[in-house]
């Protein structure tokens, strides 16, 4: 069953999402609307021909920063130094490249005007948080997020040249401060990393023990 939402701040219970995840339709970007579904493993995903969509999926590919691979050439990637990483220098630059990038099997962008409106302002409020690659002073990959606690619900990353978003998800998972990287949904070279599926249950599960100040 999808459920039609309207200005009161509610989410149905996940599970009761279809087999592909659409639980809801409607509602807003609101910060606080936002929050209330990072919380409940909820996130919008639409385009600019439909309304606000609402998803949670049935299983959820995420990454376990213990479980991170790291290549042989990927290490020296990482020890040439050729790439830089900063943190919330740049979130706008980072999102307005990630939503230029060509997307397999995807007609244009599902980061649409609206969703970068409604992610700026929660970078600005402090919820939603980049990481930046650089090389030579030059923005070449990177990712944005919001975090639940120690869960960081990745929303989508940009490689300019290679290995960029690499770099950046490495950063992010060597950083210390998550338990859980949420991917969303599968690609080969994020598995080719060590992520995987876990079930709609695990992943609640383990935003309500990751919980705690955003």
């Amino acid at each position: 069953m999808i459920f039609r939402l309207d200005e009161r701040l509610l989410f149905p219970d996940p599970i009761l999402a279809e087999p592909d995840g659409l639980l809801a339709v409607g509602g807003d970007l609101s910060t606080e609307r936002l929050l209330l579904a990072y919380q409940n493993g909820i996130f919008p995903w639409y385009s600019n021909d439909t309304p606000i969509l609402w998803y949670s999926p049935p299983e959820r590919f995420v990454l376990y920063p213990g479980e991170l691979k790291i290549s042989k050439s990927m290490k020296q990637v990482l020890r040439s130094g050729r790439l830089t990483v900063t943190v919330d220098q740049c979130f706008e630059k980072v999102i307005e490249s990630c939503s230029l990038v060509p997307r397999e099997g995807q007609d244009g962008t599902w980061i649409t005007a609206e969703m970068k409106e409604a992610y700026i302002q929660l970078h600005q409020k402090g919820y939603a948080h980049s990481v930046e690659v650089w090389q030579q002073n030059n923005l070449v990959g990177g990712l944005y997020g919001v975090p639940v606690g120690k869960v960081f619900c990745g929303e989508s990353m940009f490689s300019k040249v290679s290995n960029a978003s690499k770099t950046a998800l490495i950063h992010l998972c060597n950083s210390g401060l998550y338990k859980l990287i949420d991917c969303q949904l599968h690609t080969n070279h994020l598995e080719s990393m060590g992520a995987r599926l876990i079930s709609r249950e695990e992943y609640l599960a383990a935003l309500q023990n990751a919980k705690g100040e955003f």
